[in-house]
């Protein structure tokens, strides 16, 4: 396991390297919508595209052909205003309204899923008693770690993320380690990409909703991969304000304990994870 990035639970967590690849084109836009509540999502095209990395020193990362199903996701992540307006209470290290919310356990963003989705009316995803995900339902779920890729990816043909591979467009689309020492800036003052998404990368780690396996690509699903049955420890993608500009790529995987809430160290390694909804589309 290659630990050049790791920043999380000691001894209980790694982050594993790699590269992006060449996503194929999916030949289709998101189209923006703002939902009963007011938040912005986008409307992500049905697609394929080539999930993990060409990196042969990367075995986690197989590169894999993946076809997704057309679903919704959040503009931006998850803010401090809109998490505190459901939930009631604000974690968050770094605090700003418009800032990403951090130091959130898995099921407190599933649990916040859940709200949102009892405010509009919808079916929940989320079994409060076994916290399984029902992908039938019209509420709001997190993002599957095959969708999330798909969605940063944005039907880019750039090997890593949409913007390219130069260290100065990094800087410009994302908040990293290498322009962001300390601590979230408010979501969307990069630019978004192809697909209208922000901060996909960079600013807070996002929880996705499958365990964390390690083989899981050698024997995935060609169609909606959902992650394994069962695990020890949840998906998180795309990077942090802390994050290398390595762990800042498309095909990029880290994983935590789903009650990791990144508080018990120093100031410097936690306040780095956060989320965002995605919904089915339906007709």
């Amino acid at each position: 396991m290659n630990k050049r990035c790791v920043y999380g639970l000691l001894g209980c967590a790694a982050l594993l390297g790699g590269c992006g690849a060449s996503p194929e084109k999916t030949g289709g836009q998101a189209r923006p919508r703002a939902t009963h509540s007011g938040i912005e999502m986008a409307a992500v095209p049905a697609g394929s595209f080539a999930m993990g990395s060409a990196n042969q020193d990367e075995p986690d990362q197989k590169l894999h052909q993946v076809q997704v199903s057309a679903f919704f996701i959040d503009k931006y992540p998850v803010t401090q205003e809109v998490y505190e307006k459901w939930m009631g209470k604000n974690p968050s290290l770094w605090r700003g309204a418009r800032n990403p919310v951090e130091q959130i356990r898995w099921r407190e963003a599933a649990a916040f899923c859940n709200a949102r989705s009892r405010a509009e009316g919808l079916r929940l995803a989320y079994d409060t008693n076994t916290w399984a995900c029902d992908f039938d339902a019209d509420g709001y779920r997190l993002p599957t770690e095959a969708e999330y890729e798909y969605a940063l990816r944005a039907g880019s043909a750039s090997a890593d993320d949409w913007f390219g591979n130069s260290p100065e467009e990094l800087k410009r689309h994302a908040w990293f380690k290498g322009n962001s020492p300390r601590g979230t800036h408010p979501v969307g003052e990069k630019p978004p990409n192809n697909w209208g998404l922000c901060d996909m990368v960079g600013n807070v780690w996002e929880w996705c909703n499958d365990w964390y396996q390690q083989d899981y690509y050698q024997h995935s699903p060609v169609r909606d991969p959902r992650g394994p049955a069962t695990g020890q420890n949840r998906v998180v993608r795309g990077g942090c304000w802390n994050s290398k500009p390595d762990c800042c790529r498309a095909a990029y995987r880290y994983y935590e304990m789903p009650a990791y809430t990144d508080t018990c160290f120093a100031k410097d390694l936690h306040g780095q994870i956060g989320f965002r909804c995605v919904k089915k589309q339906t007709p």
